[in-house]
């Protein structure tokens, strides 16, 4: 007799977005709200690595990160069953995005101002330490394209409170979907 077959585990939603745009807040309130596990893959990398991000950044590169993060993000996405957030840049790679093809993700939107007064620009954030404004906005001019090609939902977390977002989030995920439905946008209008 063949043991049972498991089926594949999926997270139920995964989180991406620029710095400051809630990824984490907001990722615990949505996991709370549905009553799952919650998974920072910068977290892990940092828990497995026994470094901050900055850290890795300035004793092994930026290339040095962005293979742990990709690593590390393939792994939540096989094996992750509830809510996953990503780091801000690593839905820019390649073979990150490709993994991320059927899965539900939820692009955290969020204007320069409110990441400001959220992370304030300070130094455990590599790519904005010099220039944080600059850089965030040049930061944004790549990712943003690559943030709504990948989003199954879009949402603003601009003055918003996390569990108001994560309630949204929910039922933006619970809407049926077909290839041709149009995505949520914007406070989960279609």
């Amino acid at each position: 007799m063949r043991p049972p077959v498991n089926p594949p585990v999926r997270p139920v939603a995964v989180l991406i977005g620029p710095p400051g745009s809630g990824k984490t807040t907001v990722g615990m309130a949505l996991a709370a709200h549905l009553g799952v596990p919650f998974h920072d893959t910068d977290a892990a990398v940092e828990r497995g690595t026994g470094k901050s991000i900055g850290d890795i950044f300035v004793d092994d590169g930026e290339s040095a990160f962005r293979a742990l993060e990709r690593a590390e993000v393939a792994r939540a996405l096989r094996e992750e069953a509830g809510v996953v957030a990503l780091g801000g840049g690593a839905p820019v790679d390649d073979e990150t995005r490709a993994a991320l093809t059927g899965h539900r993700v939820v692009f955290l939107d969020v204007g320069i101002a409110d990441a400001a007064r959220r992370i304030g620009f300070d130094r455990s954030r590599p790519l904005l330490a010099v220039n944080p404004r600059a850089r965030w906005i040049e930061l944004m001019a790549v990712r943003r394209p690559i943030y709504e090609a990948l989003a199954r939902v879009r949402v603003d977390t601009a003055g918003r409170e996390p569990d108001a977002i994560a309630a949204e989030i929910a039922a933006a995920l619970d809407a049926p979907t077909t290839p041709d439905a149009p995505r949520a946008r914007d406070g989960g209008q279609a």
